[in-house]
């Protein structure tokens, strides 16, 4: 698995080399004392890397101040020593890599490497928290390696390092602080208030954090441990155990001092005996990188044994027996060059970012999500500036924030749209979420295409030229007139339609009345929802009467539906009755088969939040994913209706493959999610196979 996205530059000659050399510290000294760098994480590596080449080639003309060799790149220094050096660690970029590395260590100790520890870099700031008698004391920074920054004023602010351990040990515990998703929203909100440009990143937010003194809020981090060690004053007996211990045995003891480790997460670390399982371990992180609450750059390999680390040694900048394999980068800085409003079908007024063209884990990004007007406003965001973007898996890249340490003063305020920008209509701007005034009606057009999609009402013959006809006419207004208004004379008085075409479309308006509820409840386009959720309602209340008559706290017993999004459907349904109604009164279907309603509040035995058919099916409880091109009896299926089996089957379709997927069906040209899958070892099925499972279901 190679997971560079680029190479690093050649350096052409000593000038260009020193110039690099030159940026490499001055960005190494910017992360590590202020939480600022005018260099992503990826650039910086691939600097640094392309520095270590050139001085391998050109060993007389190194630099004295290179950051190679030293531990941060030789940018900070420190006045309080460490009892044992506090070292990097060296990095790795793919299999092949590793593998060299891997054979390289076992050379160094003349046997095989017993035990491999595998466990998740975390992307943060490692610092060292030295407890006596129990009671944490002091904190001290990497700095230099050793010596390092006294930041003990931040006691008190790092979750996952308790004041007091379950022990009264003499001891230092080593690992890295690091601020999580939530965590950084907030240091941002935080920061902002009170007159401070926000952070560009966490890891970056969490550097510049841990360094603050005095400010008049407080922002909490928080720490995972990753190594034990002795202090002066350790009782004899611990002090020859931890020089004793296997690394994982160590994190157990970590563990039951009360310190948070990564064996909380879902990125446990865990013991392989080989350096094949070493790369299964390596994939199954990867796959779990963007689900995680917090930043991860790579995994940590680690010999685990004491006595393997010890033959192995260290050098003056990392340990001989650890190595770092660097993920992808997921996020990159780049310019943000204009802003897009767009209006969607429900009449939502949303803006895009627009980018110059930068890679990111294997793609080119060029446009990235803005949510509304007051996440503008709140990042600060201007035209012109540097920002830091973010991708991870399939979701769609974010900016984090303005690099406002690079802005120029050129830069512009982005302009808000003073009335909609598709019809020209005021806007509401009483929610988050700005809105035309005109709603739905405001992208007409595109609301009626949308219902009669493939994946909804499924309405043959009406495509988006048949739609502006039918709207232009002043035939279709709204959804329900295409049930209730429309005439087949209306139809043959239209440009470029007989007979023939006329008696097809009428026949699929007809057919489309016998489409389920979740259909007809995403082709009404409720704000909130789609495919896979309307599915999800349907399926959960199985009628539009239950739908309709559920409040806010009832419609959040559906899976993915929180506080926020609730009110939201609720309103959206009640904007809705009137199209309901005259959908209900033309004939168009009003449950979902297979379906049963929910026990009313209090009647029903146990767990009420599911109906009672979720428990029924041959694919009860299993999340399935399916990728690749369906054959034999699934051929002709969309992806939409494959979902939609899967439901009807007691099952949970799913677009990403996870250790918790149950299924994945692999069609002809299944390509990385198949990959993933044999990697996790998940339950593999052909269309054909697949087809027999839920034969009962197919028509």
């Amino acid at each position: 698995m190679t997971t560079t996205s680029a190479v690093p530059a050649v350096l052409s000659d000593a000038a260009a080399y020193a110039q690099a050399v030159e940026e490499a510290k001055t960005a190494s000294a910017a992360y590590y004392e202020g939480g600022t760098s005018r260099l992503d994480d990826d650039a910086y590596d691939r600097l640094v890397r392309s520095i270590t080449a050139y001085e391998s080639d050109h060993p007389d003309q190194v630099l004295s101040d290179s950051p190679s060799g030293k531990v941060a790149g030789g940018a900070v220094e420190g006045d309080v020593p460490h009892t044992v050096p506090m070292l990097s660690l060296d990095n790795v970029f793919s299999d092949e890599e590793f593998t060299v590395w891997a054979a390289s260590v076992e050379r160094r100790i003349g046997r095989e490497v017993a035990r491999w520890n595998v466990q998740p870099k975390l992307d943060g700031l490692a610092i060292a928290a030295r407890y006596e008698d129990g009671r944490l004391t002091r904190l001290v920074t990497r700095g230099d390696g050793s010596a390092g920054e006294d930041v003990s004023h931040a006691i008190g602010t790092i979750e996952g390092l308790p004041a007091e351990l379950s022990e009264p040990a003499t001891i230092e515990v080593r690992g890295e602080v690091l601020m999580t998703t939530a965590q950084f929203e907030y240091a941002n909100q935080a920061r902002t208030e009170h007159g401070g440009e926000p952070f560009a990143n966490p890891r970056n937010a969490a550097a510049g954090t841990l360094r603050a003194k005095d400010r008049a809020y407080t922002v909490q981090m928080t720490f995972f441990g990753y190594g034990l060690l002795p202090l002066p004053g350790t009782d004899e007996a611990l002090a020859a155990e931890l020089a004793e211990e296997a690394h994982g045995a160590l994190m157990d003891r970590a563990a039951g001092y009360g310190v948070n480790t990564p064996a909380s997460t879902a990125v446990a670390g865990i013991v392989v005996p080989s350096v094949e399982q070493v790369l299964v371990r390596v994939k199954e992180i990867a796959a779990l990188r963007a689900e995680l609450p917090f930043g991860i750059d790579g995994i940590v390999v680690k010999a685990d044994l004491a006595a393997d680390q010890q033959a192995a040694g260290s050098g003056t900048r990392a340990p001989r027996w650890a190595v770092a394999f660097k993920l992808p980068a997921v996020e990159k800085i780049t310019k943000l060059v204009g802003v897009e409003w767009n209006v969607g079908r429900t009449g939502i007024i949303a803006p895009r970012a627009v980018l110059e063209p930068v890679e990111i884990d294997g793609s080119t990004v060029t446009y990235a999500t803005l949510h509304n007007p007051a996440d503008i406003t709140r990042r600060d965001l201007r035209l012109g500036d540097h920002v830091m973007v973010y991708k991870a898996g399939d979701i769609i890249p974010r900016i984090e924030a303005p690099v406002a340490h690079l802005r120029t003063g050129e830069e512009q305020e982005i302009a808000f749209p003073t009335e909609c920008p598709q019809c020209g209509s005021g806007i509401d701007t009483s929610e988050q979420r700005w809105r035309c005034e005109r709603g739905r009606n405001c992208y007409l057009v595109a609301s009626i295409s949308y219902a009669a999609g493939r994946d909804q009402l499924d309405i043959e013959g009406l495509g988006h030229t048949r739609v502006v006809q039918l709207v232009e006419a002043g035939i279709v207004a709204s959804l329900p007139d295409l049930f209730d208004r429309v005439t087949r004379e209306q139809l043959l008085g239209l440009e470029r339609m007989g007979e023939t075409s006329t008696d097809k479309l009428l026949a699929a308006l007809e057919a489309a009345k016998r489409q389920p509820l979740s259909r007809v409840l995403c082709a009404l386009g409720v704000r909130g929802t789609g495919r896979s959720m309307s599915r999800r309602i349907a399926r959960y209340f199985a009628t539009m009467d239950l739908i309709r008559a559920a409040d806010a706290e009832a419609m959040q017993r559906v899976e993915g539906i929180g506080a926020e999004k609730a009110p939201v459907i609720v309103a959206e349904l009640a904007d809705l009755a009137e199209q309901i109604d005259r959908l209900a009164a033309a004939g168009l279907s009003m449950t979902e088969p297979g379906a049963t309603p929910p026990a009313p509040a209090g009647e029903a035995d146990g767990d009420t939040d599911a109906p009672a058919d979720g428990d029924a099916g041959p694919l009860a409880g299993l999340k399935v994913v399916v990728t690749g091109a369906m054959t034999g009896p699934l051929e002709k299926l969309s992806r939409n209706q494959m979902n939609e089996l899967i439901e009807r089957a007691g099952g949970k379709s799913s677009g990403s493959v996870s250790k918790n997927t149950g299924l994945v069906v692999a069609g002809e040209g299944a390509g990385s999610k198949l990959a993933k899958a044999e990697s996790l070892g998940v339950r593999l099925a052909t269309p054909d196979e697949f087809a027999e499972m839920v034969a009962d279901l197919l028509d």
